[in-house]
Parts: structure tokens; sequence; C-alpha cells
């Protein structure tokens, strides 16, 4: 996967700093030298991870190993197991399983993360996101989300789905992507996020829009 203008920028400048210092930038310090937000270094850190330039040592650790591009393409093509839990009612809510449907083998270079696993979709309403009736959807395991992220999460502690997702002072909304089915609201109490929906294992001409970055 190639580079964002943004993550170039971002991995030649922590090049330099490791150099120079012997070690990475805090993410307070990184943020004052690039003139963004501790969350934009956050993002750029963990983008660079999925696309295997960097390796960090603990999430907050300020170890980190760089890898040059010849490096990456040398690990590509690799395959990893993902384990299909259950299935989600994209529509209705449904029961999720916490037990192993099978599992799926996915090439590693466009699947990265660590724990991801798959849940299996019903229904059509998320339809306009790329995500279908039948599709396995690739999740990064997560108890947050930011607004417009596809994520699945569980209702009333048993129940899941996967919508999009909104923050508002008293309560959480669900959209779905598809006109013929309505924005359910829920309050805080009933909501758990699981993870964040990351890629679609479908065809060859699958497409996905998740929000977020």
């Amino acid at each position: 996967m190639e580079l964002t203008e943004k993550q170039k920028y971002f991995f030649e400048y922590l090049t330099e700093r490791i150099a120079e210092d012997g070690r990475a930038p805090s993410l307070r310090q990184a943020a004052l030298d690039m003139g963004v937000s501790h969350t934009a270094v956050a993002q750029l850190m963990t983008q660079l991870e999925r696309k295997g330039m960097i390796e960090r040592e603990g999430h907050y650790g300020r170890t980190i190993r760089l890898f040059s591009k010849s490096r990456r393409h040398q690990q590509s093509g690799r395959g990893r197991e993902l384990p299909i839990i259950g299935q989600v009612t994209a529509g209705l809510p449904m029961y999720a399983q916490q037990e192993w449907e099978g599992a799926v083998v996915v090439d590693d270079s466009l699947f990265a993360g660590e724990n991801l696993f798959c849940l299996r979709i019903r229904g059509e309403s998320m339809r306009d996101a790329g995500i279908l009736n039948g599709d396995l959807v690739v999740c990064e395991p997560r108890q947050y989300a930011e607004n417009g992220e596809i994520v699945a999460v569980l209702i009333t502690g048993e129940e899941a789905t996967v919508k999009r997702f909104f923050l508002y002072s008293d309560h959480i909304e669900l959209h779905p992507a598809n006109k013929d089915f309505q924005v359910i609201c829920y309050p805080f109490s009933e909501v758990l996020v699981q993870g964040k929906v990351t890629g679609v294992i479908r065809g060859k001409n699958s497409e996905f829009d998740g929000g977020g970055e």
C-alpha cells in the first residue's frame, strides 16, 4: 500500500528525529513540531504501523523500528487466518454468538492489525456503504468509535449490529447506509462498541466506505 503525502512527511520526520535523538519523539512533541493535534499524530502512527512502515513496542511505547519500502514488499503476500465470530444482522440486531463459526485466510498485506476478527452480515441496511447480505466484515477490536465510523456494536449486552456510529450529548445514534432503514437511537448504557469495520471480504469488485481516515 502506498503512503499518502501526510504519511510520507510524518515517516520522514520520524526518521530524522530517531537519527538525531536515538528514539522517537513523544506524541506531544511530534504534535508541536508538526503543528497538528495529538490525535492526528496518533492516527498517523497507527496508519504507518498498519502499512508495515513502523513497528512499536507497546501501544504507547517510544521504541519504534522503521522499515524500508523494500522490506515491506518482502513481507507482503503472507496469509493469515481470521476467526469468523457468529453472525450480525444488518438491519435488525440479533444475538451475537461469541463462538467461532469458522475462519478465513486473507492476505496479510491487505488486512493489517492485531486480533482482527470477522462477522457475517445478514440484511441490506449497509448496502450503500458496500456491505451486502452475506459479506464478511473485518473488524479491528476496540471499545470506542469516532463519529461517522462503521462499527460492530453489541446492543444491551447480547445483540449485535453493524452501523455508522454517532455520539451525542445524551444518546448514541446508529445510522444505516440504506434509505429504506431508519436511524436508531439508544441510551449510552445499551451500546457497547466491539470493533471498527476496516474491510469487507466478498468478491473482487467489492467497495467499502468506512468513514474515519
